[in-house]
């Protein structure tokens, strides 16, 4: 295979002209909030998610219809279209055959992100990059009109075994240890009303949810907007010793028994680029701000 066209310190230090133009006359101030938000955002947003389905095997026991694998690009799902559809959120996950793609057992998928995925500490929990399944909460306590309770139970998860793989070339994977990556399509369930990038804390169980409601739930997942979280410190040779990956580009999931159903994967951005992305955001709103004045 090729060679990845995207090299890593490229990556590392594409943004830094944008935050120095910032700053540097004689450019007028609203123009250029407008012109950089403009530029910035949907790049730094479209960076974070997968942009190629590089390979798909179904597997056995796969859900019938639910095999298009262009499924899992571009961000996890907040809205599920239809007349039975409505916002996603931890007690409703995904669920049309156009937002998921699943995987029965023996079943793999690869995908490559838009842009590499950095190793780095630094980011929330040591964690790099999550994957968003159709996994929901349920309601134990019979009100489903808004107020339901749940007791950290769900339903549309992963009952069987699951591994995740990574690569930097797309041809030498390296097996994130099973003993701490947890299985895919399981904790925590989409909330579509959160921010993607940000992991859930990985300590919380199950058990933490117990008696939460919506807003309970909420307040445990601090802004995110769930997911599965994995660490490229993780990786594995073949014979089960640590790799020191800088970046990868590629994620591989396979299912060994049961099967899983997939709607995304989403990389945490760099902590410095996740500072750039809410300046944008912050430039964006100043914009419309000054914009409104008479």
């Amino acid at each position: 295979m090729n060679q990845p066209s995207i090299r890593p310190t490229a990556t590392r230090t594409l943004l830094r002209p944008v935050a120095v133009a910032l700053s540097s006359p004689p450019f007028p101030a609203l123009p250029l909030t407008a012109a950089v938000t403009a530029l910035l955002l949907p790049a730094a947003v479209a960076e974070n998610y997968a942009s190629s389905v590089v390979q798909y095997l179904p597997g056995v026991g796969a859900a019938v219809g639910y095999d298009q694998p262009a499924s899992v690009l571009g961000e996890p799902s907040r809205i599920t279209p239809g007349d039975f559809g409505g916002p996603v959120d931890p007690f409703s996950g995904p669920w049309q055959s156009g937002q998921l793609v699943s995987l029965g057992a023996g079943g793999s998928l690869t995908i490559r992100f838009a842009s590499p995925v950095f190793n780095s500490p630094g980011n929330p929990y040591g964690l790099d990059f999550s994957i968003f399944g159709s996994a929901a909460f349920m309601i134990t306590n019979g009100d489903f009109t808004g107020g339901g309770i749940t007791d950290g139970s769900m339903f549309g998860s992963a009952a069987g075994e699951t591994r995740v793989s990574v690569s930097a070339d797309g041809s030498t994977f390296y097996l994130l240890d099973p003993a701490r990556a947890p299985i895919v399509d399981g904790l925590f369930p989409t909330d579509g009303g959160g921010d993607f990038t940000r992991p859930v804390n990985p300590s919380l169980t199950a058990a933490d949810f117990s008696a939460r409601g919506l807003a309970g739930i909420r307040e445990l997942y601090a802004g995110s907007g769930g997911g599965t979280g994995y660490d490229l410190a993780w990786a594995r040779d073949g014979s089960g010793q640590a790799v020191p990956l800088d970046h990868i580009e590629y994620v591989r999931i396979d299912v060994l028994s049961d099967r899983a159903e997939i709607d995304a994967l989403v990389a945490v951005p760099e902590p410095g680029a996740g500072w750039l992305l809410g300046l944008g955001a912050g430039l964006w709103l100043l914009t419309r701000a000054q914009s409104r004045r008479p």
